[in-house]
């Protein structure tokens, strides 16, 4: 990421700078550098569905003239579904680098680029009593103690990181205030939605007064958030050994994740189709932090930032 003091988001990708200078002479586009394809496949963490299919899906074929196919689940079941092979993606994306890394590293890829961050809080109806009293600065807590059952829906933590992650949040929550039994109390109360790009659905029709998601969610449905406190909203790296002070395992695997700040990243299975435009996509991912931004996410002076056994395809 590069700092322009004439963009208002203070970012500019490095790509504009290239094609400024002159850095892009001699070719076309981000991708079709290597590959001929006019399509490539990506299994995605739900929270980014908009995100690709609004904003990074007609960019990335602006530029490189490669059609994004995407699919978007919770990210535990993305990376299950590339395990037992039931999807066969070029693009593998998720919303918890180290999952990814935990899961998929040795037997389909060994390389990754993290290349945005997020923050966890409270996309709510403003019309509601729950949305009222967020409104007017009453905590959030106590009011989501005074819902009905399934009032407030949260990412079923056996599918996504973003489930288990309000769930770490409650009991983050429970320690910051010291309020013994609140996360039991507040999982009793909510409704666990398993199809993560459903989750501002409910709050949209009027059938949920609120859901706990991501940043980036709440701003691609025009939803007010509320962003948690940065004790539990995991998007403070230097908070990262205070988030993995609580964990949680899931029922189906058993995979233990710790809490630990949002990253997204990004990889190319080792059994693409073409894995040619899949080095490309993430490339693009890594370069474009202009176009993250506006989608709500965010992207940190440390980002982009590659792990493993990079290809030669990807200069970050």
């Amino acid at each position: 990421m590069i700092r322009d003091e004439g963009n208002g988001s203070g970012l500019r990708s490095r790509r504009s700078v290239l094609a400024a200078t002159g850095g892009l002479v001699g070719t076309t586009a981000a991708g079709c550098l290597g590959s001929d394809a006019t399509s490539v496949n990506v299994l995605a963490a739900g929270s980014l569905a908009h995100t690709f299919e609004d904003h990074v899906g007609p960019a990335f074929e602006d530029e490189t003239g490669v059609e994004i196919h995407g699919e978007y689940y919770g990210a535990n079941a993305v990376m299950r579904m590339v395990e037992d092979r039931t999807k066969h993606p070029d693009v593998i994306v998720s919303a918890d680098s180290t999952l990814l890394r935990d899961r998929l590293y040795g037997e389909f890829t060994d390389w990754d680029v993290e290349f945005a961050t997020n923050s966890v809080g409270i996309g709510y109806d403003e019309e509601t009593t729950f949305g009222r009293g967020l409104e007017n600065g009453e905590p959030w807590h106590e009011l989501m103690l005074a819902t009905e059952e399934g009032d407030v829906s949260i990412g079923d933590p056996d599918l996504d990181p973003l489930g288990y992650r309000a769930v770490q949040a409650f009991e983050l929550a429970e320690n910051e205030y010291e309020i013994e039994g609140l996360r039991d109390e507040l999982l009793e109360l909510v409704y666990q939605e398993p199809e993560e790009p459903q989750m501002m659905a409910g709050v949209e029709s009027g059938s949920r007064a609120a859901s706990v998601v991501y940043h980036n969610m709440a701003v691609d449905h025009d939803i007010p958030f509320l962003e948690f406190p940065d004790a539990y909203n995991f998007a403070e790296p230097e908070l990262a050994d205070h988030y993995a002070t609580v964990e949680f395992t899931t029922d189906e695997e058993g995979y233990t994740a710790e809490g630990r700040p949002v990253l997204y990243n990004a990889t190319v299975n080792d059994e693409a189709d073409d894995p040619d435009a899949g080095h490309d996509l993430v490339q693009f991912l890594a370069d474009e932090s202009d176009l993250l931004v506006e989608a709500g996410l965010t992207v940190g002076d440390s980002l982009p930032r590659p792990e493993g056994d990079l290809p030669e395809a990807i200069d970050v």
